[in-house]
């Protein structure tokens, strides 16, 4: 017999009783059999359920919004240091930002003090109205219009790392373009690795910690332009004048961006028109047609950490067997007749290598590593050079290494 339930809710039981025509079921027995189920819809309790859950959520946001509200009063204005971190919130939000040409006047005394110059222009010390010491750099023979200008200088200014100056600003009134940077305290490196004390007396010879701690640090600023940022930099001017020292004697790379703001590309290879960088650092390609790749500053990069562990320019000509070689030519061969008079463990070739300023206080393993990773930089073979990346993870997997030792 065939059964049919149906489901009325509990107000259905005060009605009219219901008659089924049992013509149309058509049950087996010919009497129609309806049942009343006992599961119906109590929405008296499922609205009393949504209505406690709704004032227990917003019982929790009330109390939420007025410890927010007595923690912001309790700190900012019992404690009376509102002004203090307002400023420093303003400080972060606008650290990048347009300056009038009158503001960067004033700031730098009417560019009065010159704190560098290079190819891209000079560079004044100024103080802002906040008490931000600052780097102003006027550049120089700059073609490009204010909106393209300022678009490209905002990217730069967005790129943030350890061992990167920071830019924190641009002007862009008429003609005149000025770049607004950190200043770093201790100046570019050139000063430190080839000044003698005889000239500069408040220069001190660069101990061997600082030299691997600027090798290191610089490698891995590049390796961030070149591997890390969303657009990809070559900085095509790595030189000592190129890398500042803050007080703790950290490299700063400066100028990146500048000389070419590239986006990646399928190829990897954006091309340069015209040569760029300095004698003495500048890879061979680029005396050739040969598209410019990162791999130029692979090359500079290579020249910089031969002078630190030398303490030489390597461009810089000298006398030797009756011509004249530059030093990096002669560091070379020194090199190749050392190692061929020790073993592979004895180390104490270096020695005869590194700065003599240093009166053989270094550490012989960093100084190896340091002389090998420059020579596989300057290689002429561009294919053959290691990327950045893997120049910095060399170098760091003997960071540790902090021992220095006495001359043998």
């Amino acid at each position: 017999a065939g059964v049919i339930y149906l489901r009325v809710p509990e107000i259905a039981e005060a009605l009219e009783p219901l008659h089924v025509n049992a013509s149309v079921l058509a049950c087996r027995n010919g009497q129609p059999n309806v049942l009343a189920l006992n599961v119906t819809y109590n929405t008296h309790d499922q609205r009393f359920k949504w209505a406690y859950l709704y004032s227990f959520a917003s019982g929790i946001g009330a109390i939420e919004i007025i410890i927010l509200i007595a923690g912001w009063f309790f700190l900012f204005r019992r404690h009376g240091i509102s002004g203090s971190l307002e400023d420093g919130y303003r400080a972060i939000s606008s650290q990048f930002r347009s300056f009038s040409y009158n503001e960067l006047k004033k700031a730098t005394g009417h560019f009065k003090l010159v704190v560098g110059t290079g190819g891209f222009g000079v560079v004044y010390k100024g103080l802002l109205a906040d008490g931000r010491a600052v780097a102003v750099k006027k550049l120089s023979a700059v073609t490009q219009g204010e909106e393209e200008c300022w678009a490209e200088v905002s990217i730069i200014g967005r790129i943030n790392h350890f061992n990167l100056a920071r830019m924190w600003g641009f002007c862009s009134e008429g003609k005149r373009r000025l770049l607004v940077y950190e200043y770093v305290e201790r100046g570019s490196l050139d000063k430190h690795l080839f000044s003698s004390s005889s000239t500069n007396i408040n220069i001190q010879v660069l101990g061997w910690k600082e030299r691997f701690k600027i090798a290191l640090g610089t490698a891995k600023g590049l390796a961030y332009l070149h591997h890390e940022c969303l657009d990809w930099v070559i900085h095509c001017d790595v030189k000592p004048e190129n890398i500042l020292l803050d007080s703790d004697f950290d490299p700063k790379i400066s100028d990146f961006g500048l000389a070419k703001l590239s986006q990646r590309s399928g190829s990897g290879s954006p091309e340069l028109t015209r040569i760029r960088g300095t004698k003495g650092y500048m890879a061979p390609e680029w005396t050739t047609n040969l598209p410019i790749t990162s791999k130029v500053d692979v090359y500079s990069y290579g020249v910089v950490i031969l002078e630190l562990v030398r303490g030489v320019r390597m461009s810089s000509l000298r006398e030797e067997e009756d011509e004249e070689i530059t030093e990096l030519a002669s560091f070379v061969r020194l090199m190749k007749e050392m190692k061929s008079m020790h073993t592979v463990q004895d180390l104490s070739w270096v020695e005869n290598l590194v700065d003599p300023r240093l009166y053989g206080q270094l550490n012989r393993k960093q100084a190896c590593v340091m002389i090998e990773v420059g020579l596989s930089c300057i290689d002429d073979d561009r294919n053959k050079r290691p990327t950045m990346e893997s120049v910095a993870q060399v170098l760091a997997e003997c960071e540790d290494e902090s021992e220095v030792n006495g001359p043998s």
